[in-house]
């Protein structure tokens, strides 16, 4: 149950005739020298550490350490239940969920680094708002989770899930992808949906820089979330609908890859360029540590 590519993953759904999620949920058993109930329990804990995170900031509003970011979930939930939105319910609820989860993140709250802590309001965003909108259940939810998983391990394997090393196109970008082949199976999509949808998402944050204010996981990232629930989400409509990725999704993260190690150190993660270069981005900073 192997694989180090996306198509011997394909190779693999085909073969036993069985979608991403049950194929990765399998690795993990094999390989994780798991037994079925360990694994299962391990992913029902990280789908209720995301559920809590995503919802925590809804009822008590929390501050970032560095002061940056604070509240900004709790204002879009206001705005949605006031019916004024433009987004429509999936996409603000997806934008809410993505902000709540920064949030714990940067007052040191317990989160999911999927695949890290500054990406980590993405998955759990997709899902819970898809989860609310169509009434689905946590087997669903998980069969997400594992589905991420696969994807988040290719790209780990074949490309990198790091800021420092190939910019916040491999956070977000990686998340994001994760996410859009999540939404893509929980709504019924097949194998190669999920990772058209993948490269799909990538294709639209390649070149994504990685540039925190003052050195924080705080700013520009929580709104960058909510760009990668929103791609994500874009992604995977755009899949479902059979449309397919002009680049497939190996080729995608190798570009991803090259692209990122050809960023200049002062926009991968070192608070040297970007945002954190700006009058304002300093200005915040020598606010923050004097």
């Amino acid at each position: 149950m192997d694989f180090n590519t996306a198509e011997e993953l394909l190779e693999i759904c085909k073969k036993e005739n069985k979608p991403i999620s049950e194929i990765m949920r399998l690795r993990e058993i094999i390989y994780g020298e798991s037994n079925a109930d360990e694994v299962d329990a391990r992913m029902k804990k990280s789908l209720e550490i995301m559920r809590n995170s995503a919802h925590k900031p809804l009822k008590d509003v929390v501050r970032s350490i560095g002061g940056m970011i604070g509240g900004e979930a709790e204002k879009l939930e206001k705005r949605r239940t006031e019916g004024k939105s433009i987004c429509g319910n999936v996409l603000t609820k997806a934008l809410i969920y993505s902000q709540a989860v920064l949030e714990v993140n940067a007052s040191m709250g317990v989160i999911v680094a999927a695949p890290t802590a500054g990406s980590a309001g993405v998955l759990p965003a997709v899902l819970f708002a898809l989860e609310e909108e169509f009434n689905l259940d946590d087997e669903t939810l998980l069969k997400g989770l594992f589905t991420a998983g696969a994807i988040g391990c290719l790209l780990m394997k074949n490309a990198s899930v790091s800021g420092a090393e190939a910019g916040c196109q491999a956070e977000i970008g990686s998340a994001a992808a994760m996410a859009s082949a999540a939404a893509v199976e929980m709504m019924g999509g097949t194998p190669e949906q999920c990772l058209d949808a993948a490269s799909i998402t990538i294709s639209n944050m390649l070149g994504l820089v990685c540039d925190p204010i003052a050195g924080l996981v705080e700013m520009p990232c929580q709104s960058r979330n909510a760009a990668g629930a929103s791609n994500a989400l874009t992604s995977a409509e755009m899949a479902l609908a059979g449309i397919k990725a002009a680049v497939p999704f190996s080729e995608m993260s190798d570009t991803m890859y090259r692209v990122g190690k050809g960023l200049p150190a002062e926009l991968r993660e070192t608070a040297l360029g970007g945002c954190a270069a700006t009058p304002t981005g300093c200005a915040l900073k020598c606010k923050i540590f004097g």
